[in-house]
Protein backbone atom coordinates (compact mmCIF):
# COMPACT_ATOMS: atom_id res chain seq x y z
CA UNK A 1 0.00 0.00 0.00
CA UNK A 2 1.71 3.40 -0.87
CA UNK A 3 2.43 6.00 1.56
CA UNK A 4 -1.00 8.05 2.54
CA UNK A 5 0.74 11.24 3.48
CA UNK A 6 2.79 13.10 0.87
CA UNK A 7 6.92 13.19 1.86
CA UNK A 8 9.33 10.37 3.33
CA UNK A 9 7.74 7.58 5.23
CA UNK A 10 9.93 8.26 7.92
CA UNK A 11 9.05 11.07 8.80
CA UNK A 12 8.34 11.37 12.80
CA UNK A 13 4.17 12.22 13.31
CA UNK A 14 5.28 15.36 14.27
CA UNK A 15 6.04 16.17 10.57
CA UNK A 16 3.09 14.41 9.43
CA UNK A 17 0.86 16.44 11.46
CA UNK A 18 2.62 19.89 10.65
CA UNK A 19 2.25 18.93 6.86
CA UNK A 20 -1.25 18.02 7.52
CA UNK A 21 -2.04 21.77 9.17
CA UNK A 22 -0.24 22.99 6.30
CA UNK A 23 -2.62 21.65 3.88
CA UNK A 24 -5.41 22.83 5.93
CA UNK A 25 -3.84 26.14 6.40
CA UNK A 26 -6.13 28.37 3.69
CA UNK A 27 -9.11 29.69 3.90
CA UNK A 28 -10.88 28.45 0.44
CA UNK A 29 -9.70 24.40 2.07
CA UNK A 30 -11.28 25.71 5.41
CA UNK A 31 -14.37 26.99 4.05
CA UNK A 32 -14.71 23.61 1.69
CA UNK A 33 -14.26 21.53 4.44
CA UNK A 34 -17.25 23.29 6.19
CA UNK A 35 -19.49 22.62 3.07
CA UNK A 36 -18.15 19.39 3.41
CA UNK A 37 -18.74 19.15 6.94
CA UNK A 38 -22.34 20.41 6.85
CA UNK A 39 -23.47 18.06 3.80
CA UNK A 40 -24.69 14.62 5.02
CA UNK A 41 -24.08 13.05 1.44
CA UNK A 42 -20.92 13.54 -0.81
CA UNK A 43 -21.47 17.31 -2.07
CA UNK A 44 -21.03 17.83 -5.87
CA UNK A 45 -18.39 20.43 -7.69
CA UNK A 46 -20.83 22.47 -8.50
CA UNK A 47 -22.51 23.52 -5.10
CA UNK A 48 -18.79 24.30 -3.76
CA UNK A 49 -18.41 26.42 -6.54
CA UNK A 50 -21.63 28.18 -5.78
CA UNK A 51 -20.94 28.05 -1.59
CA UNK A 52 -17.41 29.86 -2.37
CA UNK A 53 -17.48 31.88 -5.31
CA UNK A 54 -13.56 30.90 -6.16
CA UNK A 55 -12.53 30.06 -9.57
CA UNK A 56 -13.20 26.41 -11.10
CA UNK A 57 -9.26 26.22 -11.48
CA UNK A 58 -8.65 27.62 -8.09
CA UNK A 59 -11.27 24.46 -6.41
CA UNK A 60 -9.73 21.94 -8.32
CA UNK A 61 -6.18 23.05 -7.32
CA UNK A 62 -7.50 23.36 -2.97
CA UNK A 63 -9.56 19.85 -3.54
CA UNK A 64 -6.20 18.22 -5.14
CA UNK A 65 -4.31 19.37 -2.00
CA UNK A 66 -6.84 18.35 0.56
CA UNK A 67 -7.34 15.12 -2.00
CA UNK A 68 -3.60 14.65 -1.71
CA UNK A 69 -3.36 14.37 2.38
CA UNK A 70 -6.14 12.09 2.50
CA UNK A 71 -9.00 14.97 4.09
CA UNK A 72 -11.10 14.52 1.22
CA UNK A 73 -12.29 11.75 -1.16
CA UNK A 74 -13.82 12.56 -4.55
CA UNK A 75 -15.97 10.87 -6.83
CA UNK A 76 -17.05 10.70 -10.29
CA UNK A 77 -20.44 10.20 -11.00
CA UNK A 78 -21.47 10.59 -15.01
CA UNK A 79 -20.00 14.25 -15.62
CA UNK A 80 -20.58 15.60 -12.20
CA UNK A 81 -17.70 14.97 -9.45
CA UNK A 82 -18.41 14.25 -5.53
CA UNK A 83 -16.03 15.18 -3.21
CA UNK A 84 -16.46 14.42 1.28
CA UNK A 85 -14.78 14.29 4.14
CA UNK A 86 -12.47 11.33 4.26
CA UNK A 87 -12.88 10.75 7.78
CA UNK A 88 -15.61 11.90 10.15
CA UNK A 89 -13.45 13.41 12.77
CA UNK A 90 -12.19 15.83 10.61
CA UNK A 91 -15.45 17.68 11.25
CA UNK A 92 -14.73 17.14 14.86
CA UNK A 93 -11.18 19.16 14.39
CA UNK A 94 -13.31 22.04 12.76
CA UNK A 95 -15.76 22.44 15.71
CA UNK A 96 -12.94 22.06 18.02
CA UNK A 97 -10.89 24.62 16.10
CA UNK A 98 -14.49 27.44 16.28
CA UNK A 99 -14.77 26.74 19.93
CA UNK A 100 -10.49 27.34 20.43
CA UNK A 101 -11.27 30.99 18.01
CA UNK A 102 -14.34 31.82 20.21
CA UNK A 103 -12.84 31.13 23.60
CA UNK A 104 -9.90 32.90 22.47
CA UNK A 105 -12.23 36.14 21.13
CA UNK A 106 -14.55 36.19 23.87
CA UNK A 107 -11.24 36.61 25.95
CA UNK A 108 -10.05 38.96 23.75
CA UNK A 109 -13.22 41.38 24.10
CA UNK A 110 -12.49 40.82 28.04
CA UNK A 111 -9.54 42.43 27.60
CA UNK A 112 -10.79 45.49 25.26
CA UNK A 113 -13.57 45.78 27.98
CA UNK A 114 -11.10 45.89 30.64
CA UNK A 115 -8.43 48.72 28.46
CA UNK A 116 -11.79 50.31 27.81
CA UNK A 117 -12.54 51.18 31.21
CA UNK A 118 -9.06 52.79 32.65
CA UNK A 119 -8.20 56.12 32.96
CA UNK A 120 -7.67 58.24 29.84
CA UNK A 121 -4.13 58.88 29.29
CA UNK A 122 -2.08 62.10 28.55
CA UNK A 123 -0.52 65.14 30.31
CA UNK A 124 -2.74 67.37 32.85
CA UNK A 125 -2.54 70.75 32.91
Amino acid sequence: MPNPFPGNPEQPLYEIKANLFKALAHPARIRILEILSSNRDATPVSEILAETDLEPTLLSQHLAVLKRHRVVTGQRVGNAVYYQLAHPKISELLVIARTFLADVLDSQRDQYEALKSLPPLGRRK
